[in-house]
């Protein structure tokens, strides 16, 4: 594990804090935060062997926040003096006085222990942006070539998203954090033509909390084979291209955890938002279904599902020590066999309705505020909601043993697209690929597949998990939530598992009807 890093550390975060959390309390507020960041990112992306963009930005600020009269009040700045954090600090009150007027009903925080000074790095090895562009680039451009070596690849880009985020919070009650993660989006695509037809298949590597040691190979003791994959997704397009298009019906599935992450992220993480359920957000994915007289009484899914939201788990995307309210981040169950139990919470949700907190039963946040830069308020955003595997002594069902229990059906690796209602109710999830079950064997490819149902109904027919060895860490680095619009890298966790009568629609015929 690297240290925080010294350009970092060097920047004036403590004496700003100190500056604006004094001008807040002379002003009388009864509670006050400050935040500095810095969030470098770096982007490339090369298309048929050609770099076509190589970013560097930073985002650099600090915000206050305050609860005057009982009312919120934020403001941000750039410039890093002392003077200007106490202007902000003014701001930020002055902010909150206007609103009082239209607060009805006062804001109350949950309580939080305080934390003196502590330091959190998340778990990587080589820092990305450390790394030097020209080598970056020279690997991106060797696997746009190699793909484009396949006789059905007409064309292939490769990209990697990196980012460094790096946060300094302190608060009126003595909590005081400094925190560096790191993470990572590397893929690539191929696309070519067919007969009748144009697809692509990418890469089903995740995005991680890791550093540059992800595009290691396993000879060097890295966690994805990028030359195997590189190898065989020119010949998995190839036999996509000429592969037949789906009948629809009612199949039976198995989903891998490439695709299945997506399906939790938008019919389980979203929904168990509980300022969605309350209906205070409603913007980009809506409100939920899973309102609060569910909980506890709404049978999720089947007994085999145990659903967990985690700030913790070891290179996950929203793993971070101390969220953006100063609150050590934990896990907590959100659905155990297959009951809905729990919600994700913030300060402010954990005091709405004191009962659903399973931590304590007084009103608490279970670490899920997130503020994506120094411009913007921390708001409640996405765990690591993962759904867990089998618990079986002897390890659980294999991915292969999970296909061998089907007689019709369908195996489903990698995501693609996806609709989902605004109460993340009904939706439907097409993949990468889809290969035909019969007898219990995989017999090829099938296209133009898509899998529909209601999330209840979904979740209810899963009839199996894999064990440990099929569980693989997914997620995406672009959810996006609130007005103004923020973003968030988020990982979920899942198993291989088995489904049954899921309705399959021809994607082709539907778009044609």
């Amino acid at each position: 594990m690297s240290g925080l890093d010294p350009t970092f550390v060097d920047l004036p975060y403590r004496s700003l804090g100190d500056a604006a959390l004094s001008r807040a309390r002379a002003l009388g507020v009864s509670h006050a935060d400050f935040r500095f960041e810095r969030v470098r990112y770096q982007s490339l992306s090369v298309r048929d062997g050609v770099l076509q963009n190589a970013s560097d930005t930073e985002d650099l600020g600090f915000a206050v926040r305050v609860i005057h009269r009982g009312s919120w009040g934020f403001a941000s700045g750039v410039v890093l003096t002392p003077e200007e954090a106490a202007r902000v600090a003014e701001t930020a009150v002055a902010v909150a006085t206007v609103a009082a007027d239209m607060t009805s009903t006062p804001v109350e925080i949950a309580d939080e222990p305080a934390y003196d000074d502590v330091t959190w790095v998340s778990a990587y090895e080589v820092n990305p942006l450390q790394v030097p562009v020209a080598e970056k680039a020279s690997l991106l451009i060797d696997w746009t070539e190699r793909l484009r070596t396949g006789a059905a690849v007409d064309h292939a880009r490769a990209f990697c998203e990196q980012v460094q985020e790096n946060k300094y919070y302190t608060d009126l009650a003595g909590t005081t954090t400094t925190q560096q993660r790191v993470r990572m989006m590397p893929g690539f695509e191929a696309m070519g033509a067919g007969a009748d037809t144009f697809d692509s298949m990418a890469s089903i590597a995740p995005p991680v909390g890791r550093g540059w040691e992800y595009l290691r190979g396993p000879a060097e003791g890295g966690i994805h084979d990028w030359d195997e994959e590189i190898e065989q997704v020119p010949e998995l397009l190839a036999e996509k291209l000429k592969s037949p298009t789906v009948v629809a019906g009612t199949y039976d599935l198995v989903i891998h955890p490439s695709n299945l992450w997506l399906t939790i992220h938008e019919s389980i993480g979203h929904a168990t938002e509980l300022d969605r359920a309350l209906g205070y957000e409603a913007n980009y994915a809506g409100t939920s279904f899973a309102t609060p007289d569910l909980l506890n009484n709404l049978q999720y899914g089947s007994p085999v599902m145990h659903v967990t939201g985690d700030r913790t788990v070891e290179h996950g995307l929203a793993t971070v020590g101390f969220d953006d309210e100063g609150v050590q981040t934990q896990s907590w169950d959100i659905v155990k066999d297959g009951l809905f139990v729990g919600y994700q919470l913030d300060r402010p949700m954990g005091v709405m309705l004191p009962e659903l907190n399973q931590l304590d039963g007084n009103g608490r946040s279970n670490g899920c505020a997130y503020a994506d830069s120094p411009g913007h308020i921390p708001i409640q955003r996405m765990a690591n909601v993962s759904l867990q595997p089998s618990p079986a002594a002897d390890g659980g069902p294999s991915t292969e043993e999970l296909i061998g229990r089907v007689d019709d059906g369908l195996y489903v690796v990698g995501d693609k697209s996806w609709s989902i209602d605004m109460q993340r109710f009904n939706f439907q999830f097409t993949g990468q690929r889809f290969y035909k079950i019969t007898n219990g064997e995989l017999v090829g490819q099938v296209r133009d597949v898509a899998y529909q149902a209601t999330t209840t109904d979904f979740w209810r027919s899963m009839e199996a998990v894999g064990g440990p060895d099929t569980w693989e860490l997914g997620g995406a680095f672009n959810c996006g939530k609130a007005q103004p619009g923020q973003v968030a890298a988020v990982s979920h966790g899942c198993p291989t598992a088995l489904f049954r009568d899921v309705r399959i629609l021809n994607t082709l015929e539907e778009g044609s009807a």
